[in-house]
């Protein structure tokens, strides 16, 4: 695919290898990409630089990746960025997208879902996702706002008095009724169905 001029993402993790990895992917589909050890760094481009898509590792010494996040979003909040979360890490996932993130990609990094966030990122955002014609029942809506708050399949059993198999078939059939086989896919759909309020300003 042939793009005139390149779009340039910015990507910042503090480990120099992963963004070789990230650069190199990348840039074989045709992106142009600046890798940053840190924030810092990167913010100091940000203001000098033109930057198409922002990616961000949480976990790094000095600034994190959210506090970065809150910053761009408060200077460039038209910019998107994609946050890198590790390990199916709910509340984590929650925070960024209430932050202004507009998705993220869980560690380990594998390419092709790299690629696919990216391109969908990098795509106006036109469509409307109609997912909250999903049909949830009033107890699968509470159990999925129970699931955002990062509680598990027991936590949810004792708050709402049911047993932890009764919430195992509800999170079953939620996960059923979104398309997804896991729970922090279930977070992005959630957002993405405005099924979560998210603040305008973080």
């Amino acid at each position: 695919m042939k793009n005139n001029s390149k779009q340039h993402i910015f990507f910042v993790d503090d480990q120099p290898n992963i963004g070789k990895a990230v650069k190199d992917s990348l840039e074989q589909a045709g992106l142009k990409v600046s890798c940053f050890t840190s924030a810092d760094d990167c913010l100091a481009k940000l203001h000098c630089q033109k930057c198409d898509l922002l990616i961000t590792d949480v976990k790094m010494p000095g600034m994190d990746g959210l506090e970065l996040l809150a910053e761009v979003k408060r200077s460039m909040p038209s910019l998107p960025v994609l946050v890198i979360t590790g390990y199916g890490d709910v509340p984590m996932a929650v925070k960024a997208l209430k932050t202004g993130a507009i998705d993220f990609i869980e560690k380990p990094l594998d390419r092709q879902s790299l690629l696919s966030a990216v391109r969908s990122a990098l795509k106006p955002a036109a469509q409307s996702d109609s997912l909250s014609n999903k049909g949830l029942t009033g107890m699968e809506v509470k159990v999925l706002r129970l699931i955002l708050d990062g509680k598990s399949c027991k936590d949810i059993a004792d708050v709402l008095h049911r047993s932890v198999r009764t919430i195992e078939t509800h999170r079953s059939h939620i996960m059923k009724k979104f398309g997804v086989d896991n729970a922090v896919n279930l977070v992005k759909k959630a957002f993405a169905a405005g099924l979560v309020d998210m603040p305008r300003n973080p």
